[in-house]
């Protein structure tokens, strides 16, 4: 303790006050460092939370002694990477979260002894509008919904029912689909009894109108037939512009496609008679004979008595006979009756823009060049094939090559396959990677800049002070050390030395002149110093 106390006074009250302040920073960076890294890697538990589900998910959060964060005013919440997957479960169990929307678990703490009907009625509304909404915030790009449903009652001694009709008010993220509005019609109107979809009105969160609910039959088949046309364009787009792109590259081609529909719905039926082709469908044969006795033209009393009868049969006879045949034939007939659907394409027009080529030159920079006819002809016909051309239904394809106004795209590389495809990175673990990159040079910066002069000096200070042959100067301080490891004099003891060593050499001249007179006494001194313990 002595000697840690003499060390600590040889320094000096500054130097152990700058000591004990980098001891503290020190330890303090290296404390933040070690929570730093030893914190948790937060990941996002939910989205978009309403206040109700946020509340019920911190409780439960805290009830588990779970740490987590809380992020865009509460509606995100974050929480440690590694728990996400089994909270979600955990809370699903639960029922959280429940979309901010009552659903049929309203019955679950009813007591349907003391509730009315007209309550029944009413939760029994909210529970279905709730159900809705959920399902339709599961589909994709869809953040809340809002659902309200007209239910009427009929009328006493009313022979037609009002019609049912809904309402539904979307956030949505991005632009919705109109496949993706029609789904939510359809949904909404099996899910309800005597719903029809054309009774389902869409608003987004913008106001703006993405069906109409007082709509007829006439505008939903003109928007359904609208919707069909464009998911054809679009599909014959890509397919054409997928093949294309495969000759020029991907980047240097436009299509547009035209396509001219009919929405006319025919029903044709026609009736063909072949009169070669007979079959006998009934036949009739009919014979007649009669026969006639000759009396003269007599009718008398006498003739007329049952014996005189025969007597009149002897004379001449009148016989007739008569044959009719009735046949009846059934002519081949076909009847063919054709219903032709709407939405038939009439005409395709399909316009092709195409980018020349681009080659360099020996300065290194981009020439472009037109490509050739025959390139152009090529191109059409691999068009032609992918749209089903049709002369005689009026179909054109018209394949342009010039230049475009910007630049050609890098190629992107391929992503990595096999072990570097499996190291893939995300954003979070690029961050920490920088975090602890940028921790990793403070600290190398605090090691050389302050650790290193502070250890390099006290070194240097300990050094001084054990050189042997080093004279102490008046003050009590230790001279400096030169770069050669030799003390450093200064100028005002260069004299006293040069004194000392006249001294010290005069002493020494002194004893080897006594020990040269007497000889024998100086043995004897020597041997008695030999003799004494060390």
């Amino acid at each position: 303790m002595q000697s840690l106390v003499g060390f600590l006074k040889g320094l000096g009250a500054a130097r152990v006050m700058a000591m004990i302040a980098v001891t503290v920073a020190l330890l303090g960076f290296f404390a933040f460092v070690i929570m730093r890294v030893s914190q948790p890697q937060m990941t996002t538990l939910y989205t978009d939370l309403s206040s109700a589900d946020a509340s019920s998910i911190i409780k439960e959060l805290e009830r588990q002694a779970i740490p987590f964060e809380m992020r865009n005013d509460g509606s995100t919440l974050m929480v440690p990477k590694d728990k996400v997957t089994r909270l979600r479960m955990k809370l699903a169990e639960g029922g959280l979260p429940k979309g901010g929307g009552v659903g049929y678990e309203i019955f679950d703490k009813s007591d349907a002894l003391g509730t009315t009907s007209f309550v029944q009625n009413i939760n029994h509304l909210r529970a279905l509008e709730g159900e809705l909404s959920r399902t339709i915030q599961a589909i994709d790009r869809v953040q809340a919904a809002r659902v309200h449903l007209v239910l009427p009652e009929r009328p006493l001694f009313s022979r037609e029912a009002p019609e049912p009709s809904a309402s539904i008010v979307l956030r949505v993220r991005g632009a919705l689909e109109p496949q993706q509005v029609r789904a939510i019609r359809h949904l909404v109107a099996s899910a309800v009894n005597g719903l029809k979809p054309q009774r389902v009105s869409i608003v987004d969160e913008a106001g703006q109108l993405l069906a109409d609910g007082t709509a007829g039959a006439n505008a939903a088949d003109s928007a359904a037939g609208d919707e069909r046309r464009t998911a054809f364009e679009k599909r014959m787009r890509n397919e054409v512009e997928a093949i294309v792109s495969s000759v020029v590259g991907s980047g240097r081609a436009r299509v547009q496609v035209t396509a001219d529909f009919d929405y006319n719905k025919i029903t044709q039926t026609s009736d063909k008679f072949d009169p070669e082709g007979r079959v006998l469908r009934s036949s009739q044969t009919r014979e007649e004979q009669s026969q006639t006795l000759s009396n003269d033209g007599q009718v008398t009393v006498n003739n007329e008595l049952p014996g005189n009868q025969g007597q009149a049969g002897a004379g001449p006879r009148d016989q007739s006979k008569k044959s009719e045949e009735t046949n009846n034939y059934e002519i081949s007939r076909v009847t063919k009756t054709e219903v032709t659907e709407a939405g038939r394409v009439n005409r395709l027009s399909v316009a092709v823009l195409v980018d020349g080529i681009y080659s360099k030159n020996d300065k290194g920079e981009l020439v472009y060049a037109e490509r050739t006819k025959e390139q152009l002809d090529r191109i059409a016909a691999l068009v032609r094939s992918a749209i089903g051309f049709d002369q005689k239904r009026g179909d054109q394809v018209e394949v342009v090559n010039l230049k475009f106004a910007e630049a050609p795209q890098i190629e992107k590389l391929p992503e990595p396959a096999g072990l570097l495809g499996m190291l893939q990175f995300t954003k979070d673990d690029i961050m920490n990677m920088i975090q602890l990159g940028v921790l990793f040079v403070l600290g190398l910066v605090v090691l050389f800049m302050v650790i290193r002069p502070l250890v390099k000096r006290v070194l240097a200070d300990d050094r001084a002070q054990e050189a042997p042959g080093v004279p102490a100067l008046t003050d009590g301080t230790v001279p400096q050390i030169g770069a050669d490891g030799q003390p450093v004099t200064p100028p005002s003891m260069i004299d006293i030395a040069q004194v000392q060593g006249q001294v010290h050499a005069q002493s020494v001249h002194r004893v080897g002149e006594l020990a040269e007179r007497n000889p024998n006494e100086t043995a004897a001194i020597v041997r008695q110093w030999l003799a004494e313990p060390a």
